[in-house]
């Protein structure tokens, strides 16, 4: 299509778009306007390369996605696994890596092990049911928390938890471990359907120089 149409980058806040940011200077594409951390602006344009970059929650990135408000978005595997959008999901960039996993005092390893009925709390329902019924086939009461699930077993609300787990510290600090791990997760790049047809050639030469970046920095 016209290189005239801009490109529309939705970044999850925080570490994941200052760290995807860093990938793309790399690879010779900046947003100066969004190291001004004192602008209120919404939307971040670059014109001579014809994109445009906007921030949002983790969560809420797959939806722009989705629905083409955004070409392109960068956002953590368990967001994508949670949210179950209508998108392409490109790359692995490598970094924000953590596991997705089963938690919970070291007494409840026997009830994974013997199908017992548990409660499960999580901010991630869709990924427990999906593992407990799918995969265990395991019939579980799954309880949404928004906050420090961590609490869930420590109170008795549930026997188990599923989150993520970056280095185990907090777990261990009360009294909790990795029981079973669901898969591991890291920051990826997804892409809208239709986009990946329009803006075919642009797109994959932008994934391909992203995937080279990618392998020589794992070397």
């Amino acid at each position: 299509m016209s290189e005239e149409r801009y490109l529309t980058f939705a970044l999850g806040k925080g570490r994941l778009a200052n760290k995807t940011l860093e990938l793309l200077e790399q690879i010779g594409i900046t947003c100066e306007e969004m190291k001004d951390k004192s602008s209120r602006k919404l939307i971040f344009v670059n014109e001579e390369l014809k994109l445009k970059f906007f921030l949002s929650k983790g969560p809420d990135v797959p939806t722009y996605v989705e629905y083409g408000a955004a070409d392109i978005g960068v956002v953590g595997k368990d967001t994508i696994m949670e949210e179950n959008r209508r998108v392409y999901e490109v790359l692995d960039l490598g970094f924000g890596k953590c596991r997705m996993c089963v938690c919970g005092p070291a007494s409840a390893r026997e009830l994974l092990q013997h199908h017992e009925r548990i409660r499960v709390a999580s901010k991630y329902p869709l990924i427990a049911r999906d593992y407990f019924y799918n995969k265990k086939h395991q019939t579980v009461d799954i309880i949404k928390l928004n906050g420090s699930v961590e609490l869930g077993p420590i109170v008795g609300l549930s026997d188990v938890i599923v989150d993520i787990v970056e280095t185990g510290s907090t777990l261990k600090e009360n009294g909790l471990e990795v029981l079973e791990e669901i898969c591991p997760l890291s920051a990826r790049m997804i892409v809208n359907q239709v986009s990946m047809q329009m803006e075919t050639e642009r797109i994959k030469s932008l994934i391909t120089k992203l995937k080279t970046l990618c392998q020589e920095g794992s070397i």
